[in-house]
């Protein structure tokens, strides 16, 4: 192995500097040569990927349950499944804000690499203010925009194993079927609270596309990624805002810092309500409140649940 990588391997030039070395061979000979090997960098795109691929299709996601992409810096050990990998994909809209120099190396080096954002229109992303050209890569709270990835993932798979075209068109009908069902119980889900209580206070702004799909007020203490932390101003500000609202209850990020919201919390008077998830899926077979947190489906509903039921 290269003494590049000996020590320090999460250091992105060293990282990039071990992608100039020639690929490996795709994972050994004991893998069945019809099915595709594909690494992808959140639970999140994975969970998708597995979905529409099913049995012609191993997925492998680089970072665990409860991971911020934001902050992501892949280790050793990732460059070498990513370089096993007959393909990889990720989000995109630099939601793999510290990989983005690694994900257009391996592009470079004539890697498959697939963003699944891309197939949504333009138009429906939403660009925070004072950050022009960056779109907030939040999409997946929602479930309707969500859907819209299934097309470039269907194209991808197909593209890698086109004798799998009509199974991974037919798998994509299904899941499309299943979110359609899943959009229409959050919106019945959020209408239970009156529109003047639902106002979600978070710690950073992973809810805007919830908020716009699901009718909520969403003030958060931080942007749309996590690098920075919260200033004391902006904890103020908050503070204010949640006193002027009468706002019932705030709530932790899984997997963000939790110690401005619980500032907030104490100089409020209001209680924390909960744990949500905002950039990662929980631990595979984790049951919460009666959901399965670990797979899109049950954090959707555990999330909109624990919201809802809180501000009630």
């Amino acid at each position: 192995m290269p003494a590049i990588l000996l020590k320090h391997t999460g250091s992105i030039l060293k990282l990039v500097a071990f992608l100039q070395m020639p690929f490996f061979a795709a994972w050994g000979q004991t893998t069945s040569p019809d099915c595709l090997h594909v690494v992808a960098t959140t639970n999140l795109v994975a969970e998708l990927v597995q979905e529409v691929g099913r049995e012609r299709v191993r997925v492998t996601a680089l970072m665990k349950a409860g991971v911020d992409p934001h902050l992501y810096r892949p280790t050793q050990s990732d460059i070498t499944l990513l370089n096993r990998a007959d393909a990889v994909f990720y989000h995109g809209l630099r939601l793999e804000g510290r990989m983005e120099e690694l994900l257009t190396t391996l592009a470079r080096k004539g890697r498959k690499t697939f963003a699944i954002t891309d197939c949504i229109p333009k138009y429906l992303l939403i660009e925070p203010q004072n950050l022009e050209g960056i779109y907030d890569p939040h999409v997946w709270f929602d479930v309707a925009m969500w859907s819209q990835t299934l097309p470039c993932i269907v194209q991808a798979l197909t593209e890698l194993d086109p004798s799998g075209k009509s199974t991974y068109q037919h798998n994509a009908e299904q899941l499309q079927q299943r979110l359609d069902r899943l959009n229409n119980w959050c919106i019945a889900k959020a209408q239970e609270l009156p529109p003047q209580k639902r106002i979600l206070v978070t710690s950073h702004d992973a809810f805007s596309y919830f908020g716009r799909a699901y009718g909520f007020q969403v003030v958060a203490l931080q942007g749309i990624n996590t690098v920075s932390e919260a200033s004391l101003a902006a904890i103020t500000a908050m503070v204010d805002f949640i006193k002027k609202h009468g706002v019932k209850a705030v709530f932790i990020e899984i997997g963000v810092n939790p110690a401005a919201i619980q500032q907030v919390a104490t100089h409020s008077g209001v209680p924390i309500a909960g744990e949500i998830y905002s950039d990662s899926l929980g631990a595979k077979n984790e049951i919460k409140n009666g959901f399965d947190v670990g797979t899109y489906e049950g954090m959707i509903r555990y999330n909109v649940s624990t919201i809802v039921e809180a501000l009630k």
